[in-house]
């Protein structure tokens, strides 16, 4: 009787650690769109939306995409302390990932560019 119980708790444990690892796994952790606020900016405004992919190789993606879009340039990501440095049209974006493990996590440092610098914070979606 309780050989089987104990197969059956198995199974279920099993496939309940199998699972869970599955939905661990979201690839790239600066992949997807992040929303927020890169205050101080008079060129593009204060609101900032960010589309990243992950080609197996690199960063790619758009700042503000539609009229207002810049392509990023590059994307430098360092895992020892999750920092993240971001380029694209003469901005540099200087962050640091927060939440790592949560899906809605978050980016937050400072941006620069010739017309100015302020505080950058952005979530993803």
């Amino acid at each position: 009787m309780y050989k089987g119980l104990i197969k059956g708790l198995s199974v279920i444990i099993g496939v309940a650690f199998l699972s869970s690892g599955a939905l661990a796994q979201e690839g790239h952790p600066l992949k997807g769109s992040w929303i927020g606020e890169w205050s101080g900016n008079t060129t593009h405004g204060d609101f900032v939306l960010i589309v990243m992919d992950w080609n197996g190789e690199e960063v790619t993606g758009m700042i503000n995409p539609g009229t207002d879009n810049m392509e990023i340039e590059s994307v430098e990501l360092d895992p020892t302390d999750w920092s993240v440095v971001i380029s694209a049209d003469g901005y540099t974006i200087d962050a640091m990932i927060e939440n790592l493990e949560l899906p809605s996590r978050a980016l937050s440092g400072s941006w620069r560019s010739s017309n100015g610098r302020g505080d950058f914070e952005i979530v993803r979606q």
